[in-house]
């Protein structure tokens, strides 16, 4: 591999593996967003030409993109009720950055709930909720496995 055409491609290896690796390895949370919207298909066309890739996960009810650049976790649903923005999130990659998570909630001072493990989004996750003063829910959250169902009967999801 050459780099800037000057580096030997021994040196370029050694860029990519001492420095940009790690450095990757280093990025953590991601933004998430999920919106109802009222045409599934529609709007599945519509954000894979936009982000220009298709869903990471694609159901008939439900589809989500699982961005780098940017780091999103991007969702959408046919869904009852008002569309646009349904909530927003910061999803954590392990138990101990929900954890964190979960102590900044505590520091606002808002009305929080701990939701716990539940099923939502077709995914297994432990999850967090806050409302900022503006009224848009927020959602901490660590998904630790996949699910063939869109939602607990427990729980309500979204």
């Amino acid at each position: 591999m050459r780099l800037f055409g000057f580096c030997s491609d021994y040196i370029g290896e050694r860029l990519i593996t001492t420095i940009i690796k790690p450095i990757k390895e280093l990025i953590m949370k991601r933004i998430h967003v999920m919106l109802k919207v009222n045409n599934l298909n529609e709007s599945v066309e519509f954000y894979k030409t936009l982000f220009g890739t298709n869903p990471t996960v694609q159901k008939d009810d439900y589809a989500k993109w699982m961005l780098d650049d940017p780091r999103v976790n991007f969702s959408i649903a046919e869904r009852v009720g008002e569309k646009g923005i349904e909530h927003l999130g910061i999803q954590a990659e392990n138990e101990e950055e929900l954890e964190e998570l979960r102590n900044n909630i505590s520091r606002t001072h808002g009305l929080a709930e701990d939701e716990g493990k539940t099923t939502c989004c077709y995914a297994n996750s432990d999850k967090s909720w806050i409302t900022d003063p503006q009224g848009v829910s927020w959602e901490a959250f660590y998904t630790f496995g996949e699910s063939e169902v869109y939602a607990s009967e427990e729980h309500a999801c979204c």
